[in-house]
């Protein structure tokens, strides 16, 4: 109690910081990944080096790819911006792919029949493609979501802010209380946000 009346109103302001950056980044990913995924469903030709750029960010070590972008012009320095790139940057991976899989494990007599009434490309996409795979779609976001969440704890150490302020104080103090402050909330936080986004993905299957 002690420890939470000295520390509870910063525990808020970090967890609203790490709140933040990671729904920032997640927001902007989903509107980068999801046309990059369904862009390679119509240029196979692209599904290599696009997919191929998504691993090799996955491949980095986090904490080398902050190091990386603060000498970025525009995108770099120290604070949110260049957290919030680097979060975008590593969840592009899951949400393009699973884009790409979803659309393209559309059932091929499915799609036929959509070209046999006569529909666009457009329109199949929008009306038959999309509705089918979103579930699919929605798995990628959310498995970003937690990845972001565990991520953006290291945002702390380029000045970000967040929860993973807590942790590196109290590894430099080697004070257990502190890394806990800012691992229990990132903990309940990514649990809670894989939780709800769970229920929406298996809503959107058993409605399939």
């Amino acid at each position: 109690m002690e420890f939470l009346n000295r520390y509870g109103e910063e525990i808020l302001q970090r967890s609203g910081q790490h709140l933040f950056l990671v729904f920032t980044s997640i927001a902007i990913a989903v509107l980068i990944g999801i046309p990059l995924g369904i862009l390679i469903t119509r240029k196979p030709a692209l599904s290599r080096p696009v997919l191929g750029f998504a691993n090799a960010i996955q491949t980095m070590p986090s904490l080398a790819i902050f190091g990386f972008l603060i000498p970025v012009p525009f995108i770099g320095g120290i604070g949110a911006r260049t957290a919030i790139v680097a979060l975008i940057l590593y969840s592009l991976l899951p949400i393009i792919r699973n884009t790409y899989l979803g659309i393209m494990g559309v059932d091929p007599a499915i799609r036929e029949a959509g070209m046999g009434l006569g529909m666009t490309d457009r329109q199949l996409l929008l009306q038959v493609e999309i509705p089918l795979a979103l579930g699919v779609i929605l798995g990628g976001v959310r498995l970003a979501t937690v990845i972001g969440v565990g991520l953006a704890t290291i945002a702390a150490a380029i000045g970000a802010g967040g929860l993973g302020e807590f942790i590196f104080r109290g590894v430099a103090v080697v004070d257990s209380q502190l890394i806990l402050a800012g691992a229990i909330p990132a903990a309940i936080m990514a649990l809670t946000a894989d939780f709800a986004l769970g229920l929406v993905e298996r809503r959107l299957t058993l409605k399939k």
